[in-house]
């Protein structure tokens, strides 16, 4: 993934991404499916309305829509982040809450190297 850019608003910290590839939903749901193990209080939203589910398994059989979220604490960055996915397209829209020193600032360069291998390992499980 390459990150467009990052701003500040409001406590968090705002980015885009563009995706090497399109994706549909089954490779969204791979993504995601992915990284539920890595949040605390994980919620999964599609088209904004949380859906009930209880496992990263359920993650697979969700309905077909414009755009998918995960969000929760990650256990991996350790601060509250939130992403989305959207269908049949090459963005990804990442928020991070300004918790930590090392998200306080909008820093391109900083944030890329604090977010980049994340986001990619995201992209790579959405293809396996």
């Amino acid at each position: 993934m390459l990150l467009l850019g990052v701003e500040k608003e409001n406590g968090w910290l705002f980015a885009e991404y563009s995706l090497t590839y399109r994706v549909g939903w089954e490779q969204i749901c791979r993504g995601v499916e992915l990284a539920y193990d890595y949040y605390e209080y994980v919620e999964v939203l599609v088209d904004d309305k949380i859906v009930n589910i209880n496992s990263k398994e359920q993650v697979m059989d969700l309905e077909e829509a414009r755009k998918m979220t995960i969000r929760g604490f990650s256990k991996i960055i350790g601060v509250p982040l939130m992403i989305t996915f959207f269908n049949q397209l090459q963005v990804a829209r990442c928020s991070v809450a300004c918790a930590t020193e090392e998200f306080q600032a909008a820093d391109y360069e900083k944030f890329n190297k604090s977010l980049a291998q994340y986001m990619d390992s995201l992209e790579i499980a959405m293809f396996r």
